[in-house]
């Protein structure tokens, strides 16, 4: 299985500013980039066509969209469809982040809903799933990852190919804060996810990445990389700066 170094933008960077940055990530990590490393870029949508042409006939780099609405089109004002992300170059998308779930209130079915639809049109995708703080105070790390993983993935045929599929542990309070969960806690809750996995798709399961993605940092990176069950990173702020991020790319 490939690491999946992924970095989420969210709402920075113009176009220019985008592509400047993906040519820079793609120089730097021109000579240094081993064969099991895969980089994958979610850049704004105004971005997404920019950031791919910068990309265009570099081994193991991909762009992905940030989100998708579960249709093919219709009057749904400010949303985006999976066909218009292929279109523009995209090869992942995410579901669940965060952010959707906790900003914008998306619900853990209407999550599901998008991970079946991008999958079915022809996208990979990856599953945000984690904690707040005041779920894991409660003892309830288990259970909330429990039900974002099922209900995430009610619709996912069982018998996909795993290389379509990721995971990502994001525990909420260490995104943006700072923070970053221990050794421990990561370990635990990828290794839940994992045994989920396995309930869910059996021995495929083995081969779907799991991502960390909670304030990783240039530092942090290799004693994160280094866990059991991490194969790979989602990382937002630290992904902003090509220098900084080609150096978790490596780590």
């Amino acid at each position: 299985m490939k690491k999946l170094m992924a970095a989420n933008w969210k709402m920075y960077k113009t176009v220019e500013q985008a592509a400047t940055t993906a040519k820079e990530l793609a120089t730097l990590l021109a000579d240094n980039l081993s064969g099991d490393r895969e980089v994958l870029i979610f850049p704004p949508f105004t971005a997404i066509a920019a950031v791919a042409g910068a990309f265009k006939d570099k081994a193991a780099f991909f762009v992905g969209g940030q989100n998708l609405h579960p249709a093919d089109e219709g009057a749904f004002t400010g949303e985006i469809a999976p066909a218009m992300l292929l279109d523009l170059g995209c090869l992942w998308a995410l579901a669940g982040h965060s952010e959707r779930r906790h900003i914008f209130g998306e619900t853990d079915e209407q999550v599901g809903a998008k991970m079946a639809f991008g999958l079915e049109k022809g996208l990979k995708m990856i599953l945000c799933i984690g904690e707040k703080i005041e779920e894991r105070r409660a003892g309830n790390v288990e259970t909330v990852l429990a039900r974002q993983l099922e209900q995430g993935l009610a619709g996912v045929d069982k018998a996909i190919a795993p290389e379509r599929l990721s995971v990502a542990y994001e525990p909420v309070w260490a995104i943006g804060t700072g923070e970053i969960a221990g050794p421990d806690e990561i370990k635990h809750a990828h290794s839940f996810t994992r045994h989920k996995l396995n309930d869910f798709f059996g021995a495929n399961a083995d081969e779907i990445p799991i991502l960390y993605g909670g304030s990783v940092k240039p530092d942090s990176a290799p004693a994160i990389m280094a866990l059991d069950n991490v194969d790979g990173v989602l990382v937002g702020g630290a992904s902003l700066k090509a220098d900084s991020f080609s150096r978790i790319v490596v780590a």
